[in-house]
Parts: structure tokens; C-alpha cells; sequence
């Protein structure tokens, strides 16, 4: 066999995505030949993926013309030829519009090629004695041959020009039988798995992902961060994605005896949990955050600022959010003043605005509004653009304002007098009564996100949509 010495190590994309072609260096002399045949890191920064192979496969076939496949399987391969030489021939089983793409080459043990889950792969050896080997990232099964999906290594549609007839080659009964293009059920994306899915933020994303049939909805009752149980109740293989909307979010119950620990319950071991499943499966994690893991005290946060909750609720969310933070891959989304759907600060100052109500509200705690249906968008946005992993502060644009401010602008959208609203301190409004300490100054820096390409919709715009909509109802 003769083999090309000392080429650099390159990748090649194909038609079929996620398909990457593999240039190996070997180094040989007289006495043979030697090859890093999967080497990660420097094959990361050539377009590998950092897939966690955890099974070593070899096939050794005596003759040539031993033709195997074409299967798509449930899990990625890193395939290369150990002797011999191969023509290889690929199909993309996956649903969506490159199915029934095709790719082929011939491989030698300078090559190798990396097919990622629902790529369907043949092989057809063409020198005796060749062997290839393939890492794959999941343990084989018996269960798991129930996930293939197959195509007849004849079929018309994808017209793979075998170099040896297959009349002349070495099939078996099982491949012979598989079937057309026509006849393939595709094999399904993974699935995305949103936890919480009846909040506020649940219902937004449950609407921002209403024709994707690859996301899958939990609500408490479905999946209870707070029980074990919940997380062997799913074939985790099966997922890529898990956006944990689910969060214990009163923030001045925290303060008390039973509140304390449902917070930490929730926001701290049973994010664990999720990030601990992450870890393990190779998932990727989105996680929702709040301005409260900040003390207040700088005028703008940015994501680098270091964590100074103030109360319970703020603490439980810093100790989530650095949980999430030692997963490979996670996002995290820091919002400020959630308004979603239900009752919320904005429609109970239009509910009062309309029962003739003079309101007094803070006016000495500052920041920006986040509607839920932008902390949907956003993560959605994310998932898609894939930029670097870590926290993205989120609120709608705009001017900073105090809660006084937005409440007298709520009053004159809905037709009352702004002047209704009047103002009063923090320590003078819950004088007297059992309340958790807020940040002060709660404005988020948003140029790490706009940096992604996503610009956030102006709170100003979003109010007047939301109050709207509610008069309409």
C-alpha cells in the first residue's frame, strides 16, 4: 500500500454537514509507518467536534469487495482506515433538507472521516486484509440497534458508483434488504428538553418553539427538579439541549424558615442535578439568572462583575450560576425585572390605573424591564448562533428607569395621569413589613449580546405591545 508521508493535518467539509474529511500526517521510512490517528486538541482546531468517544471498533475484512452498510446509527463516529483501502460512501438519513445528500471517496491510512448521528455509512474494502477502526461517543447496545436507520446500498436515488459492482461483491442477507430512499424514515434530531414549562418564562418559550417538534415541554408535574427520580426517567441519549426554566422565585419568602430551603432546594441542588446530567451526556445547559446575585451598588453590571447577593433568593441564584458554569457547554442568561405572562408589575399598575388607584411605588431601585418573550427569543437565538459558551446579561433596551418611572409610564399608556403615581424610598415603602433587600441599581451591560447579533427589543416597545394586548382581552 502506498501512502502519502508527511502531509499536513487538514479538514475538509463535504456536502452532507457535520461530514468532516481528515488529511492524517504519517510519518514513515523503511521499516513502516506511524500516525496520530485521533489526536483532540489538535484536532479541535481543525473542525473536529469534541465529540467524547468512549468505544474503540475494529472491522477487519479478508477480501476485497467486502461491502458493508448503509447505516445511520444514533451516535457520532471518527472513522480511519488501520490497512488497506476503503471506498466509503455517505448519506444524510437525518430529517431536514439535506436528506439524501450523498458524499463518497476513497480512504487509505492517511485519512479519516468524522459522521455525526443519522449520517448513514458504507464501506466497501478494496485490497484483501483491510481493517478500519472507529471511535464512536456511546457504548453499543442490543436496545440501541432499535435507533438505526437503514438505505439499500442500491438504491437509484442516492446512485453510489461502487468501484466494485455489488453484483461482484461480498453483501450480507440484511443489507440486501434494506430499504429505498423513498421508504427511509429519517432519523429525528435530538430532542431539546425546556424544564419549568408553565411559568412565565415556560409559556414564552413554549411559544417561541411552538412548530419546532424537536423540544419537548416539562412542567413541575413532568419533571420535578426537586425529585431523583425525575432525572432517570428519560433516555438522556435521545436529548442535546436542556433549557431549565424552572426557578423558586419569591423573593421575600426566601427570607423565611420554609422559603430558605425550597430556594436552595431548587436553585442550588437541583441545578446541580441538571448540571451534574449535563456533564455527563454532553448536553448543552441553559440556565436563567438574575440581577440579584449583584449587591446594586455599581451603576452598570457586566458579566465579569463578581457575585454580592444581598439576600436569600440572590444567593441561591449566584450559587446555580456558578454550579452551571463548570459545564462545557452552557449559556447562561441574566435578565433583570421579568414581566411575563400573568399577573406582574406592569398589569397590576394598568389594573390599578383602570380602578382609579393613586399608587405609591420605589423610586430609588433602577433598571431595565426583561419581558419573558425576549428571554425566549434570546435563548433561542443563542442555541442557533452557537457563540462562546458562558453568561449574557438580558433586558429589553432603553433608558434606565426606577419602578416609580415605569409605573407612571404604564399610567399614561392606559390613558390615566402619570402624576397618580407617586414615589417613595425603598426602606420607606416596606417600612413595617417582612421584605428581602434589593439591589439598588439593577441596569445590566448589554454589549456581550449584541456582540452575538441579537439586539434587544426597546422596553418602551414591548410595554405598549403588552398593555395593549391586555385590553384587548
Amino acid at each position: 500500500m502506498s501512502i502519502e508521508f508527511s502531509k499536513p493535518l487538514t479538514a475538509t467539509e463535504t456536502p452532507i454537514p457535520g461530514v468532516v474529511l481528515f488529511d492524517l500526517p504519517v510519518h514513515g521510512d523503511n521499516r513502516g509507518w506511524f500516525k496520530e490517528n485521533w489526536q483532540r486538541e489538535k484536532m479541535l482546531a481543525v473542525a473536529l467536534p469534541d465529540f467524547k468517544p468512549v468505544q474503540n471498533n475494529v472491522s477487519f475484512n479478508e477480501k476485497a469487495g467486502t461491502t458493508r452498510g448503509i447505516h445511520a446509527e444514533p451516535w457520532d463516529k471518527f472513522i480511519s482506515v488501520a490497512t488497506g483501502k476503503i471506498f466509503g460512501a455517505w448519506v444524510d438519513l437525518r430529517q431536514g433538507p439535506t436528506f439524501g445528500n450523498v458524499f463518497t471517496a476513497t480512504l487509505d491510512a492517511s485519512q479519516a472521516i468524522f459522521i455525526p448521528r443519522g449520517v448513514g455509512n458504507a464501506f466497501q474494502t478494496l485490497e484483501d486484509n483491510t481493517a478500519y477502526t472507529y471511535l464512536v461517543n456511546d457504548h453499543w447496545s442490543a436496545d440501541a440497534q432499535g435507533q438505526y436507520t437503514f438505505l439499500n446500498l442500491a438504491d437509484e436515488t442516492a446512485a453510489i458508483q461502487w468501484p466494485i459492482p455489488l453484483s461482484q461483491a461480498e453483501l450480507s442477507d440484511k443489507d440486501k434488504a434494506h430499504p429505498r430512499l423513498s421508504q427511509v424514515i429519517p432519523m429525528p434530531p435530538r430532542m431539546t428538553l425546556v424544564l419549568g414549562a408553565n411559568g412565565q418564562l415556560g409559556k414564552a418559550l413554549r411559544e417561541a418553539y411552538k412548530d419546532d417538534l424537536s423540544v419537548e415541554f416539562a412542567g413541575r408535574a413532568e419533571f420535578d427538579l426537586d425529585s431523583k427520580e425525575a432525572f432517570a426517567s428519560r433516555n438522556w441519549k435521545n436529548y442535546d439541549t436542556l433549557i431549565n426554566a424552572a426557578a423558586y422565585t419569591a423573593v421575600d419568602a426566601a427570607e423565611t424558615a420554609y422559603g430558605r430551603r425550597a430556594a436552595w432546594q431548587t436553585n442550588v441542588a437541583g441545578v446541580a442535578r441538571l448540571a451534574q446530567l449535563a456533564v455527563e451526556h454532553d448536553l448543552t445547559l441553559v440556565h436563567v439568572s438574575s440581577d440579584y446575585v449583584f449587591d446594586g451598588t455599581e451603576e452598570t453590571h457586566t458579566e465579569e462583575e463578581p457575585f454580592s447577593p444581598l439576600g436569600v433568593y440572590g444567593q441561591t441564584k449566584a450559587a446555580g450560576d456558578a454550579v452551571v458554569s463548570v459545564v462545557p457547554k452552557h449559556y447562561i442568561v441574566r435578565a433583570s425585572w421579568v414581566i411575563g405572562d400573568g399577573k406582574n408589575f406592569v398589569t397590576t399598575m394598568a389594573g390599578l390605573a383602570a380602578d382609579g388607584v393613586k399608587p405609591t411605588v420605589v423610586n430609588d431601585q433602577v433598571g431595565r424591564l426583561t419581558f419573558a418573550q425576549d428571554i425566549a427569543t434570546t435563548i433561542r437565538h443563542l442555541l442557533k448562533v452557537t457563540p462562546a459558551y458562558g453568561t449574557y446579561n438580558l433586558s429589553n433596551s432603553g433608558a434606565s428607569q426606577s419602578w416609580a418611572e415605569i409605573a407612571a409610564e404604564v399610567y399614561a399608556l392606559v390613558g390615566a395621569s402619570a402624576t397618580d403615581v407617586s414615589g417613595a424610598s425603598t426602606e420607606e415603602y416596606f417600612r413595617g413589613k417582612p421584605a428581602a433587600p434589593r439591589p439598588r441599581k439593577s441596569t445590566l451591560d448589554l454589549a456581550k449580546l449584541r456582540g452575538t447579533g441579537y439586539d434587544p427589543v426597546p422596553a418602551r416597545h414591548r410595554l405598549g405591545s403588552l398593555l395593549k394586548s391586555d385590553v384587548q382581552k
